[in-house]
């Protein structure tokens, strides 16, 4: 029982390992549109 415990653990560790990673990106994604807009609307 402790082993199926610890397995599910570290699952559930490295899902939300990934999660980061995925929100991280999505977040640099985000920025750059934003700073294309922003160069848009200055013009450049």
């Amino acid at each position: 029982m402790k082993r199926l415990m610890s397995i599910a653990l570290l699952a559930l560790f490295a899902m939300g390992l990934s999660a980061c990673n995925t929100m991280a990106g999505a977040g640099k994604d985000i920025q750059k549109a934003g700073e294309k807009i922003e160069d848009k609307a200055e013009g450049n």
